[in-house]
């Protein structure tokens, strides 16, 4: 059991405690408030003049899938000899000891939504685990979480090397759609084998993994730069009447109006790079802050590794120097990434019965670049501290 006591706790659920209290019971949020009394077997950590905040999470990203400093025999995230891998699962590929883990919660991020790259049109699914831990079997919050999927320019360059389609980008939208044209016949066909075995389809694991999508279990999510390919995700999305999530999200400030006519959210990133290719060439921090003033519920993300996950608040923080609102920077790295992920219920805010991922800070992280972090707590652990 621990107490926290003394915080100014932003719960991002609407509330700032000025002097706030937190009881943490078998690893949840027990209680709130400012007159709470510390139970007799609790541990108490003392956060006067901190900023206690719910851990940061990060919506889109590869952490563990290609591994700090390993090259190719740490790099386990495209396969790239087939544009359709829906079978494919970020859980298998995962290490959990890798060093960008620690340095993640260090940093205060203590939920990362990763899987694979964007090599493949369709390119398997994606979890959401905790980054403290030896097993990933342990660490999972919720899998799977999303299908990845991709347009532009990176299947596009993947098999015009192959000599094989897709080499433009009428044919990754045709593969999707052919690919979920025959994921619902195969649903189809096993709700008539209910009735007549004799019809059962064989089994066909690509197609059991579309079948998610198709039920509306997990999103589609969508790796999407260019705004022609942000609106060819939507498109197929409501043809098959599936869920996505708009990933990466580069030239959404162009589309803002559109977005938020549309009501989708937008996971914006990794803005702390280079433009490393021409789908990037409207890069800029402002988008966070024009999505958000057009209606649009926005997430910030590092794709990590392309930006180390523990620079999240560094990358909100740029978005504030570019316009956004703070608050809304802390909620593109709490809540909002929690409820367009859809694990709301467990993360993202500072409330009774949510999982106690908290993190205290000696610091304003988004506005402070000599920020620390005083102690990180997931599942009611401390997994990091400098009390």
């Amino acid at each position: 059991m621990l107490f926290i006591k003394n915080g100014h706790i932003f719960t991002m659920a609407g509330e700032i405690i000025e002097k706030g209290n937190i009881i943490i019971k078998d690893g949840k949020i027990s209680e709130i408030g400012k007159d709470l009394v510390a139970p007799s077997d609790a541990k108490i950590i003392d956060a006067e003049g901190k900023m206690v905040l719910p851990g940061f999470i990060d919506a889109h990203c590869h952490i563990g899938m290609w591994e700090e400093g390993m090259g190719f025999e740490g790099d386990d995230g495209n396969e790239m000899v087939d544009p359709v891998t829906p079978q494919l699962r970020a859980i298998d590929a995962i290490n959990p000891m890798d060093l960008a883990f620690k340095e993640a919660y260090m940093g205060g991020v203590t939920t990362a939504v990763t899987g694979p790259g964007s090599a493949n049109v369709i390119g398997g699914m994606f979890v959401a685990l905790k980054t403290y831990g030896n097993r990933v079997d342990d660490m999972i919050l919720r899998e799977p979480v999303a299908m990845k999927i991709a347009f532009g320019e990176n299947p596009k360059r993947v098999y015009e090397s192959k000599k094989k389609s897709p080499m433009t980008r009428m044919a990754t939208a045709a593969i999707l759609r052919e690919t979920l044209f025959k994921a619902r016949v195969y649903m189809e066909k096993k709700e008539r084998g209910k009735e007549d075995p004799s019809k059962m389809p064989e089994y066909d694991m690509k197609m059991e993994a579309l079948s998610l999508v198709l039920n509306k279990q997990i999103p589609l999510k969508a790796h999407a730069h260019r705004a022609d390919d942000i609106f060819t995700a939507i498109r197929i999305a409501k043809e098959f009447d599936v869920d996505i999530t708009l990933d990466h999200c580069t030239e959404g400030h162009l589309i803002a109006d559109y977005l938020a006519k549309e009501g989708k959210g937008a996971i914006v990133g990794p803005t702390l790079s280079s433009r490393s290719k021409i789908e990037q060439k409207n890069l800029t921090f402002d988008t966070p802050g024009i999505l958000h003033e057009a209606g649009v519920k926005i997430a910030i993300m590092t794709d990590s590794p392309v930006i180390p996950l523990h620079y999240l608040p560094v990358c909100a923080g740029l978005a504030i120097k570019s316009g956004l609102d703070e608050m809304e920077a802390l909620k593109a790295i709490t809540i909002n990434p929690a409820e367009i992920i859809g694990i709301d219920d467990r993360v993202g805010s500072i409330e009774v019965g949510k999982d106690a991922d908290i993190v205290i800070f000696d610091g304003n992280p988004v506005k402070d670049i000599n920020c620390k972090t005083y102690a990180t707590i997931i599942d009611g652990k401390v997994v990091y501290s400098q009390i």
